[in-house]
């Protein structure tokens, strides 16, 4: 379990396909304190650190992995939002957030207010936002607010436009979203 607090950004080293498989090699200031068997999140996606070598590790991704998250489309020189899993007894910083993400959105807009940004997501309609609520993107805990059945806007401040990877997007790029859990379950058994 993860809380969308990102703890680094890291940078893909080197990409290698296996099958369908994709693994990814990873730098980041964090390397010395991963180990083998870990879970780590990646933009949001929850995923194994495979091994470890010079100042990186190594992650693999899996095909629906791939087709569902940002992951897909990364090239080498690309950075990633880093976060460790939750420590048992830790601050709990962000949302619950699990490393699963639901699906893909792209960036409409990004305007600077002179001191923060709004960024305006787009995505397929089915995921479930309530004004003011939580919302995952690529990985970061953030408050939406203009919340439409396939639409929302976040408000990022210069702490986080710069300690993550939200610095580096543009219009037209493509995030990774996970929706509130407590939202899906109440969807869920609201639909029987």
């Amino acid at each position: 379990m993860f809380t969308g607090i990102i703890e680094a950004v890291g940078k893909v080293e080197a990409i290698r396909a296996d099958g369908t498989n994709g693994h990814f090699r990873i730098s980041s200031p964090l390397h010395s304190e991963l180990k083998v068997d870990q879970s780590i999140s990646h933009n949001g996606v929850c995923l194994t650190v495979t091994g470890l070598e010079h100042g990186s590790h190594w992650t693999t991704a899996v095909k629906e992995t791939l087709k569902r998250s940002n992951l897909g489309k990364l090239e080498v020189g690309d950075q990633v939002n880093l976060e460790r899993g939750m420590l048992n007894g830790g601050r709990f910083d962000g949302h619950i957030v699990q490393g699963h993400v639901d699906q893909t959105a792209i960036v409409k807009s990004i305007k600077d207010q002179n001191g923060s940004w709004v960024f305006e997501f787009r995505f397929e309609p089915g995921g479930i936002l309530v004004e003011k609520g939580s919302v995952c993107v690529n990985g970061v805990s953030l408050t939406c607010f203009n919340s439409r059945p396939d639409s929302f806007s976040v408000a990022v401040i210069p702490y986080t436009y710069k300690q993550t990877t939200f610095g580096l997007l543009k219009a037209g790029d493509t995030v990774n979203l996970e929706f509130d859990i407590v939202g899906k379950y109440i969807q869920k058994l609201l639909q029987g």
